[in-house]
């Protein structure tokens, strides 16, 4: 499979995320569903890492990429600490549209950050979500 079938799946199973998310936290704290969601996803990684033999190569990883994935790590638990909590205390269908602009935020970082070249349809593709984002989060 390539990158657009493994980006399909992604998407599928977090709009699947978001639902279950907001099923799931309708009688529990945010941050205690979050901890709950993040030992399920620690066990199911864990697991595969070991059926793939993968953790054999915790040995050699270069100094660099652990202090980014421990970056990546730190911004992932935050980003489900505040997810949740407005999932709890908002609608699905406004709170998930909201979360979903960070993928402008990715592509103007990628570009400030990695030194990415965008092109214009990038660009108008990213202001329409960002147009569309708004329209359904303000939509009454």
């Amino acid at each position: 499979m390539n990158w657009f079938g493994y980006a399909i799946l992604s998407a599928v199973f977090a709009a699947l995320t978001s639902i279950f998310a907001k099923i799931g936290i309708k009688d529990v704290g945010s941050n205690l569903a979050t901890a709950i969601r993040t030992v399920v996803i620690l066990l199911v990684a864990w697991g595969i890492v070991i059926a793939t033999g993968e953790h054999k190569g915790m040995t050699t990883l270069p100094k660099n990429t652990l202090v980014f994935l421990i970056l990546s790590g730190i911004a992932t638990g935050l980003s489900w600490v505040f997810y949740f909590k407005a999932l709890q205390i908002g609608q699905a269908s406004k709170v998930v549209p909201i979360d979903k602009l960070s993928l402008v935020l990715t592509i103007v970082l990628a570009v400030v950050i990695l030194k990415e070249k965008i092109n214009l349809m990038t660009i108008l593709g990213a202001a329409f979500i960002t147009g569309g984002t708004l329209l359904i989060a303000l939509a009454k």
